[in-house]
């Protein structure tokens, strides 16, 4: 079933911090900085006018969403457009939107204050039998949820980018969280045709982002002491166990090759690994010179925006192929 897209419109007027609460449609958006989640098996289209952003959404499982969803916006105030009636009403503030909400969703920008003075709002006016959820990559959920009276009920979704192509999300349990709430929100995202996996402790970067930044302090190491420089280091992930990472873990991996192998060969390397608790000071002197990235044009390479823009085509061609594949 796709539903038949309603307009979610942000005409430049005032600040606002706005909600979107409908049964068969929502978007996520965080229009200052134009980072965007499509969440709960929906897809969109952004179309941007000299008077405002236009996102057209739409619901394209076969079963009714109902879905409470907070985000801050600049300068603007959301509108609603019905497709079918025509009818335009503004979206409502977040004590209407969550009233009747049995689930919200928070994805404010990375600031610890906000996301709490939303949260208190939120428990203001939300049902007490809603569950409460986060959107961070590594701000710590019991931080966050640490002023609410009904902590029980709250917890941790992160939704990796781009959302509507990448299947998995982390729910975090904090000291707090009760099972039946982790449970509702498992089947929630499971039913939406997500790879929602457990976090059972509340910890920097929960399990993704620890990963990722272990083989990311490895590679800066490797070209911060002269080992290889920073194209060797992605044509080597690139062209070797990275093309194997999507449909071989690394816990299968050393099971395939066997604990014992994987024994033998952690005596040998892990010795050597870096181990440094803190930021590379290479990386401090590349943010500190400006070096910002392909953003920049050099970072750890040098880029052309049109070498960056075919790196971003190529990552979404490959995902969008890879999506295909493992489905099959």
């Amino acid at each position: 079933m796709l539903t038949l897209c309603p307009v979610f419109v942000l005409p430049r007027h005032k600040e606002d911090v706005v909600c979107l609460h409908q049964d068969d449609v929502w978007c996520l958006e965080n229009a200052r900085r134009g980072r965007s989640g499509r969440l709960v098996a929906h897809v969109g289209r952004h179309r941007r006018t000299a008077d405002a952003d236009i996102y057209f959404i739409a619901n394209t499982s076969n079963q009714r969403q109902q879905v409470g969803a907070t985000f801050r916006i600049d300068g603007r105030r959301a509108e609603w457009w019905d497709p079918i009636s025509g009818r335009v009403s503004p979206l409502e503030t977040t004590a209407g939107a969550v009233r009747k909400a049995d689930v919200v969703f928070e994805a404010a920008p990375e600031k610890m204050d906000l996301k709490r003075q939303i949260f208190a709002e939120i428990e203001a006016h939300a049902p007490e039998t809603a569950i409460l959820a986060s959107n961070t990559s590594v701000m710590p959920i019991t931080e966050i949820m640490r002023d609410l009276r009904l902590k029980n009920r709250a917890l941790g979704t992160h939704w990796w980018n781009p959302p509507h192509i990448i299947p998995l999300v982390e729910v975090i349990r904090t000291e707090w969280t009760d099972t039946k709430s982790m449970d509702a929100m498992v089947d929630l995202l499971e039913g939406a045709g997500k790879t929602p996996v457990r976090v059972e402790q509340d910890v920097p970067g929960f399990i993704g982002n620890r990963l990722q930044h272990a083989l990311w302090r490895e590679a800066i190491s490797l070209v911060e002491k002269g080992i290889c420089d920073a194209e060797s280091v992605d044509t080597v992930i690139k062209s070797c166990f990275g093309r194997r990472l999507s449909v071989l873990g690394p816990l299968e991996n050393a099971d395939l090759v066997g604990t014992d192998l994987t024994l033998d060969i952690h005596n040998t390397v892990l010795a050597d690994l870096e181990s440094r608790q803190g930021p590379s000071p290479y990386l401090e002197k590349l943010v500190a010179d400006g070096k910002l990235g392909m953003k920049s044009g050099e970072g750890f390479r040098k880029w052309t925006p049109e070498q960056a823009d075919k790196v971003r085509n190529r990552v979404t061609t490959h995902l969008r192929k890879l999506e295909g594949i493992l489905d099959d």
